[in-house]
């Protein structure tokens, strides 16, 4: 377990770039997941933005691990979709230019066995994006939450690509009634990035919600045995979606991991 390298994904900390790599440089993580948007959008990203986004990480002694791929709608809504798409094919492209070759994306809901119109976009879409993946070289990590990872893992499996792959998110499947170990199992090696985000599943009185790494109802040992059990050794990005101090919250959680993987 001790193999796992820690990593930060930056918009966690709500705070501008330059010092959001500050604050994750101090907690000495040796890498950082963020959002390609913003002046980090492909379109934005000149060549001399891009040394400059280098010359930072390295001021700081941060590897990029991931881009993130934030998108207003799925890839398997219908309206503005093949805009998404290039979108989505630019920022494999630009993962490829400055390292990480991983772009992390909510794509949607796989399809079930009666393929509907949804389905039938969304699995376009994504065999286009694996083509594109295929020829410069970088993976597109599916976010895990909207189904089960053995659901997930079934779809991945009729794709002829090498470029599609798995972005593991425990949070995300516990608060979406999921088994986040059953579903790292089932995913296997197609998991190339994971999240290590926290939460409290639904129960008769309250909904599910994301809370701070290690005030959940996520056993971390299980998890992270379960991560050895499949021979995943790559990136743990501590991610928060909310809370009042989430640079403390970060923090918290990097210092939690370090405590189980040290």
């Amino acid at each position: 377990m001790n193999r796992l390298k820690i990593a930060v994904r930056l918009e966690s900390l709500g705070l501008p770039l330059r010092r959001a790599l500050f604050e994750a440089g101090r907690m000495g993580v040796a890498g950082i997941q963020v959002d390609a948007a913003g002046d980090l959008a492909p379109n934005q990203l000149s060549e001399t933005g891009r040394r400059e986004f280098r010359h930072m990480l390295r001021a700081h002694n941060l590897e990029l691990t991931a881009l993130g791929c934030p998108l207003r709608r799925g890839l398997d809504a219908a309206e503005d979709q093949q805009p998404r798409i290039e979108h989505v094919r630019k920022v494999l492209t630009l993962s490829h230019d400055l390292g990480p070759r991983v772009v992390v994306v909510q794509a949607g809901r796989v399809p079930g066995e009666n393929e509907d119109a949804r389905g039938r976009l969304l699995t376009e879409a994504l065999t286009t994006l694996a083509a594109h993946g295929d020829r410069v070289g970088a993976m597109l990590a599916l976010e895990t939450g909207l189904e089960s990872g053995e659901a997930l893992n079934t779809y991945l499996s009729g794709f002829d690509s090498g470029s599609l792959a798995a972005n593991l998110d425990p949070a995300n499947l516990l608060m979406n009634g999921f088994d986040p170990y059953a579903s790292a199992r089932a995913l296997g090696r197609r998991i190339v990035y994971a999240h290590a985000k926290d939460a409290r599943g639904a129960v008769t009185s309250r909904v599910a919600q994301e809370v701070p790494l290690g005030h959940g109802d996520i056993d971390w040992m299980q998890f992270l045995a379960v991560l050895e059990e499949v021979e995943y050794h790559g990136w743990l990005a501590v991610e928060r979606e909310s809370g009042e101090n989430r640079v403390a919250d970060v923090a918290n959680g990097v210092e939690f991991l370090r405590r189980l993987t040290g």
